[in-house]
């Protein structure tokens, strides 16, 4: 972690586990003191028990986030966990959330969640890195689990990674899922996991699913995840290879997802992606 130490962290905290391992990441790494935001209906409420201060608000309360955030004093914010994708439709919005969306031409992660990041600026709060904390569950390139791709599903891989950076350039999604050859699905509104399962009931066992970050990405909203919920679709869906992108997806409870992905029979491989511009 670049900078000086983070002595009090903000946190978003959306579903799933990544609040509870950040949160915990940073209270080993000198985070003296954790504020965060969580949403009724959408976050674990272990959060209370990770966090000095928990403000509960529902989805869409823009307003509320922010004064709460302005009232904490804390300076840096990190968004950790996911929406459910459907509750964007059925949400009561707030005055400041309809203004803020009235004004975006697109609506899409890059854009809303900028939006909001641009919003705590103006309150002199930095919504920061998504990695903060993260750096470890981070895997380099290599075989993470199982055996290596053979030769047909290492094709699969290139090619799902050059679907990939297509569409996720588009606004589209992460994730790819690839069968010798043929594309089964694309990640749209529904998420990864909901993704894994069509390809699965498309092209039956054996699929290569490939999950990148998008082109141009941002680091503080953008960054795949994969967990333990996904594994479990992944066994559903009966796919062979999850390849992730090194260095830019996070592996919650690291070591837990390895073990788990070796017992499945499931071959978990981290790949270099080039991208234009890289350094």
């Amino acid at each position: 972690m670049k900078g000086p130490p983070v002595k009090e962290l903000g946190i978003i905290a959306g579903r799933g586990v990544y609040p509870r391992v950040l949160a915990t990441s940073a209270r080993r790494q000198g985070v003296e003191r954790i504020f965060a935001v969580a949403f009724k209906k959408e976050t674990d409420r272990v959060i209370d028990q990770l966090a000095d201060e928990v403000c509960w608000i529902h989805l869409g309360q823009l307003g509320p986030m922010l004064d709460a955030f302005k009232a904490s004093g804390v300076k840096q914010v990190v968004m950790a966990g996911q929406i459910t994708p459907t509750h964007l439709f059925q949400i009561r919005m707030d005055k400041p959330m309809r203004d803020l969306l009235g004004r975006l031409k697109e609506r899409n992660a890059h854009t809303i969640f900028g939006a909001v990041g641009d919003a705590l600026r103006e309150l002199g709060i930095e919504l920061t890195e998504a990695s903060l904390f993260m750096e470890s569950a981070m895997p380099a390139p290599g075989v993470l689990a199982g055996r290596t791709p053979n030769e047909r599903e290492q094709a699969d891989i290139e090619l799902g990674l050059r679907v990939a950076k297509t569409t996720s350039g588009l606004e589209i999604g992460q994730t790819v899922v690839v069968k010798e050859g043929t594309i089964l699905a694309v990640e749209a509104f529904e998420g990864t996991d909901e993704t894994i399962l069509r390809a699965g009931r498309l092209g039956g066992p054996g699929s290569v699913v490939v999950k990148v970050a998008k082109q141009g990405h941002d680091m503080r909203f953008d960054i795949p995840v994969i967990g333990e919920r996904t594994l479990k679709k992944l066994k559903k869906a009966k796919a062979s290879v999850l390849a992730l992108e090194a260095h830019r997806t996070i592996l919650l409870d690291k070591e837990t997802v390895i073990e788990r992905a070796q017992r499945q029979g499931l071959c978990l491989v981290a790949v270099e992606v080039e991208r234009e511009g890289r350094g």
